[in-house]
């Protein structure tokens, strides 16, 4: 797969296109889309460009979008992910009206359809077990070989089919298999099963059933149920097409929908599998499902994306119909560029060091007016409190700078965020030698950062009143694997990154940061994109880092157009 760079971003839609053509021709009015997720883990960034997809096509085109549960396999299920399911798609932006489905509801239909292929001598009961099966499969070179119960009546293969249905046999003992050809060059219409015998519980049906169909019998003919018009799906199941034609043609069922795929994303520095984003959590590695280093969407909230910036992502890497691996930074520059435009700018100090402006009147608190977003007028500004004894970040400050060092320093001037211009006069030190707090002085007309004089400090930064600051924790964020291809050489989890979550204690906020609600994103002036996690109580806020302010990919675009 070749990497996709920003020059290359597909805007076209083929999937769009044959939407159009359909309703153009006559043979819809409107199209039928669905998102049929499985209960078995969470939704992930991948999972929100077909949300996007499908349900963007319903709305553009005046249809409607399901949300259809393929519930089929119970061992794995649980109702914790559909629960979570519902919930990424509405933060999503999206709602499905009273189009919710779940393939459980279609069971006893999909049943009385399989016996259809039995009478009509186009489905068997088999006794090889899931080894044999495969072994009798074949190769992509060589033809599967008849199972030795192919022929089998249709009357022993309605009586069998029943048994199974009745719980006499254990899991694996037998299975339904279509009959179709062991020498069909597609793997997939080598007699592929469509039941399999799985005693377990159901989270809707319970134990009614130990029986259940397997995707490919219930996706299709789920569709056809419900009057889908395009089921989209991504290009590994565009083998699996020529079944899923076969059963339609083959069953009689009330509709006749038409399968389409296009490419799954791909994102560096990123695994989109569930089954490794399982082991992650049931190993420990994270935090659940939610961490936020997680590529899920409830990690991905948690950490303080906003919707919109993944819709804008989903949007600007378009539909294709090859695969591609998107760089990680084009989804962080769409967040960005949302984040910019919304998120209300704040004071934090992560790394604090104390400054003491001596010439303060002692007790004295002002209170400052700060814009909330320069980028937005209408965001109106916030007072914060100013008083004596001060914090800013011990990265504002050196004892002996280098030539292109410009914030504090012994004898140097910076403007203090809309409050005033400070001359450093004396650094305190530690016994180690360390600096624990900077003497200083402030020219009281300057309040506001601006000097009557007109002299302009080439530094400006953000600070806490002593008296008022809140502290918090806050963990900062980094990819979870160390390389844009993780696995590449064989042992994906040899390339999980140690120092993905760095954790702070004692750093200190704005007050009115306490009251930042869950869900909000802010900006931290000079240090990134934040929220408040879910973890924080009362006594104990927790901060994110969403982003850093840096856009590296806006800037690789920008020196692309410069050499075009």
């Amino acid at each position: 797969m070749n990497v996709r760079s920003p020059a290359s971003s597909e805007r076209g839609d083929f999937i769009r296109e044959i939407v159009a053509a359909d309703i153009a021709s006559g043979r819809i009015s409107a199209p039928v889309t669905r998102f049929p997720p499985e209960p078995n883990g969470y939704l992930h960034i991948g999972h929100a460009k077909s949300i996007c997809l499908n349900f963007g096509l319903a709305q553009e085109f005046g249809g409607r979008c399901h949300l259809r549960f393929d519930d089929t396999n119970p061992a794995k299920e649980e109702q914790a992910y559909i629960d979570a399911i519902k919930a990424d798609v509405r933060w999503l932006g999206f709602d499905w009206g009273e189009h919710l489905y779940h393939a459980s509801d279609y069971f006893e239909q999909l049943y009385e359809w399989a016996l259809h292929l039995v009478r009509t001598g186009k489905a068997y009961v088999d006794d090889l077990s899931a080894d044999e099966i495969r072994a009798y499969r074949g190769t992509l070179t060589e033809p599967g070989r008849n199972s030795p119960w192919r022929d089998r009546s249709v009357e022993e293969n309605l009586d069998l089919f029943e048994r199974m249905r009745q719980g006499e046999f254990p899991n694996g003992a037998r299975v339904l298999r279509a009959k179709i050809d062991m020498a069909s060059p597609n793997i997939n219409l080598r007699d592929p099963v469509l039941y399999r015998i799985v005693h377990a519980s159901h989270p809707r049906t319970g134990d009614a059933w130990c029986i259940y169909p397997t995707y490919d019998f219930a996706h299709g003919q789920s569709d056809a149920i419900e009057g889908i018009t395009h089921s989209i799906c991504t290009l590994e199941f565009e083998i699996h097409r020529p079944l899923y034609d076969w059963l339609i043609e083959n069953l009689p069922v009330p509709s006749r929908p038409h399968q389409y795929e296009f490419a799954r994303l791909n994102l560096t520095y990123t695994v989109l599998s569930k089954r490794v984003l399982l082991r992650l959590v049931t190993e420990g590695r994270v935090r659940g499902w939610d961490d936020p280093r997680m590529p899920t969407i409830s990690g991905l909230r948690r950490r303080g994306f906003p919707a919109e910036g993944i819709r804008d992502f989903a949007t600007m890497i378009g539909v294709a119909k090859s695969d591609s691996v998107v760089e990680v930074e084009m989804l962080e520059h769409a967040v960005r560029d949302v984040l910019n435009r919304t998120a209300p700018r704040r004071f934090a100090v992560l790394d604090p060091l104390k400054v003491v402006i001596e010439n303060y009147p002692e007790g004295q608190i002002e209170e400052m007016e700060v814009v909330n977003n320069p980028e937005d007028p209408s965001a109106g500004t916030r007072r914060v409190p100013f008083s004596r004894e001060l914090w800013i970040e011990r990265d504002d400050f050196m004892e002996d700078p280098p030539p292109k060092f410009f914030r504090l320093a012994p004898g140097r001037e910076v403007r203090l965020r809309s409050a005033y211009l400070v001359t450093c006069r004396e650094a305190v030190k530690d016994a180690s030698g360390r600096v624990v707090e900077l003497r200083c002085t402030y020219d009281p007309a300057t309040r506001g950062g601006d000097a009557p004089d007109g002299r302009r400090p080439k530094a400006t930064l953000h600070w806490l009143s002593a008296g008022h600051a809140v502290p918090a924790e806050v963990r900062l964020y980094e990819h979870l694997f160390t390389r844009p291809d993780p696995g590449a050489d064989g042992d994906l989890f040899a390339d999980l990154n140690p120092a993905s979550e760095r954790v702070l204690q004692g750093c200190l906020l704005e007050p009115g940061l306490a009251d930042v609600p869950l869900g909000q994103t802010v900006q931290f002036e000079r240090l990134g994109y934040f929220a408040q996690d879910t973890d924080s109580t009362a006594d104990h806020l927790v901060f994110n880092r969403t982003l850093t302010l840096k856009d590296t990919w806006a800037k690789v675009q920008a020196q692309g157009r410069q050499g075009a």
